[in-house]
């Protein structure tokens, strides 16, 4: 009897029960599919719904009334911008500026510092500014001949170069006067390198630059800048010109030709009053 006698702390307390297989998870790309499905399923009953249908109608109404504001602001607009004889109203374009210079030039630094730079700060976006560069066009192999050697003749073309780079006139025409300021130093390497860095300018773009087409490419920016310098009948450095005609002479160390005065203020108030002028035709 001891022998057929279960122990039931060693039963268990559930029969144990067959192992079913394990039910497959659905893939991603499953999953997504559903989710598309009930979004679509969403979206029609909400389409159907009352609030679906007032929701609908109001962006069909607020699309046409925006729709309409643009076309009657665009109206307008062209209206305004005709003038009494129906012909099209033209905003003020930059005035020309322009300086003539030779890159080791004391004058050219006295310009720079005292009328051009300081000016720039206020009328930069009313003004087309330009730097051109004062010498001659020879037939020679380096067909480019400068007062000041062939030093200043590589001094422009990296100023040119920089121009070229970076035509914004608070980049290149920083870099020029960072330069200027040791203008007998012109060209020296560690000037040039610490001007570009002062200035944000990538000596190894200034490099390809200058030594592009085997040099052809910066010689012929050079001769195209002395012909500018030549056809505006201009040989003094530094010459500015506003508007293109002469406003201010920097020369031997003296202004001469500066009706209005010679300051930065005087040519800010000469630039604005041409700026200005454009807004009454």
């Amino acid at each position: 009897m001891a022998n057929t006698t279960v122990d039931m702390e060693k039963q268990p307390l559930l029969e144990e029960q067959p192992q079913e297989a394990p039910e497959q998870e659905p893939t991603l790309q499953e999953l997504q599919q559903q989710v598309r499905e009930a979004q679509r399923r969403y979206f029609k009953a909400w389409s159907k719904s009352t609030s679906g249908k007032w929701n609908k109608r109001i962006m069909i109404g607020t699309t046409f009334l925006v729709t309409m504001f643009m076309v009657f602001c665009f109206g307008v607009v062209v209206t305004d911008s005709l003038t009494d004889d129906g012909e099209v109203w033209h905003y003020p374009a930059r005035v020309p500026l322009e300086a003539h210079i030779m890159s080791k030039c004391p004058d050219a630094k006295d310009c720079l510092h005292d009328m051009i730079l300081p000016a720039m700060q206020n009328i930069s976006d009313k003004v087309d500014f330009k730097l051109s560069y004062i010498g001659t066009n020879t037939a020679d192999d380096d067909g480019v001949l400068c007062q000041h050697g062939s030093e200043e003749c590589l001094g422009n073309i990296i100023e040119l170069c920089a121009a070229h780079l970076y035509p914004n006139p608070k980049t290149y025409l920083g870099f020029t006067m960072c330069m200027s300021r040791q203008y007998d130093d012109i060209p020296k390497q560690t000037l040039v390198e610490d001007c570009a860095l002062e200035h944000s300018v990538s000596m190894d773009k200034l490099n390809s630059c200058i030594d592009r087409d085997e040099g052809r490419f910066a010689t012929d920016m050079l001769r195209e800048s002395f012909n500018r310098t030549k056809n505006a009948d201009v040989s003094k450095s530094c010459t500015v010109r506003l508007d293109g005609e002469v406003r201010c002479v920097r020369d031997g160390g003296e202004w001469k030709m500066c009706e209005g005065g010679h300051s930065a203020e005087d040519l800010v108030a000469d630039v604005m009053k041409l700026y200005q002028a454009q807004w009454e035709y």
